[in-house]
């Protein structure tokens, strides 16, 4: 029995007033690590702000971690995005503050009362991601792979449903990209949905899954071959 934690059906992703995908079909399972590729150009951006209620689903219909996209209230947004946990590709930490401090933002903003529960989940979830002892810096003090991490740790604050990474390796270097992989990786065999924007092909190959690719005004599966 499957369990469809994201599921559109007939959907129409629009910018405005610009079709930019239509027809979609699609389902993703608790549990699963799925890429979105396409050209830059191809939806793969619209296609996420629809799912974290940035942009409206008018046509079709979406249902995301138990809510319904089409006909999505305004005040019910900051509640979906309680489960899922998003990931940018530019980071989005606010410089004027350290990484805990960070991390407390999102934890207050999202309902969190108790200091030492926060305290205590912020450092859980910067020791996910291996940044445990980097919670007093700034971000500028850290390089762009560490930046990325604990916007991952960021991510993870709420144990999300679903995790929405837009790009997350769009800014960094080869070595670091992998290491960031890793950590997604790691996150994704203890039990969290992961669905990943990339135009890195060469992360595809060295961690093969399930791949939808926007192109044409589609968004379909791909099937890998096997080497």
């Amino acid at each position: 029995m499957s369990n469809p934690i994201l599921k559109l059906k007939n959907a129409a992703i629009y910018q405005g007033d610009s079709l930019v995908l239509s027809n979609v079909n699609i389902e993703i399972n608790k549990g699963e690590f799925v890429y979105l590729i396409g050209k830059t150009g191809t939806g793969k951006s619209s296609f996420m702000k629809t799912l974290y209620g940035d942009l409206p689903l008018n046509e079709g219909e979406g249902h995301i971690v138990d809510y319904k996209l089409n006909g999505l209230k305004e005040k019910d947004i900051p509640f979906l995005r309680r489960k899922l946990g998003v990931v940018f590709q530019d980071f989005k930490l606010l410089i004027d503050r350290t990484i805990n401090d960070n991390l407390l933002f999102v934890l207050k903003a999202t309902g969190w009362k108790d200091k030492e529960k926060m305290n205590a989940r912020i450092e859980e979830v910067l020791n996910k991601v291996d940044m445990k002892t980097k919670g007093f810096k700034f971000p500028h003090e850290l390089s762009g792979g560490e930046q990325q991490r604990v916007a991952i740790a960021r991510a993870l604050l709420n144990n999300p449903e679903l995790i929405l990474a837009d790009e997350p390796t769009g800014n960094l270097d080869p070595q670091t990209s992998v290491e960031v992989m890793e950590v997604l990786q790691d996150i994704n065999k203890n039990g969290n949905t992961i669905l990943m924007a990339t135009h890195d092909y060469a992360l595809l190959l060295k961690y093969p899954s399930k791949t939808l690719k926007c192109d044409e005004n589609q968004v379909y599966e791909v099937v890998q071959r096997k080497g």
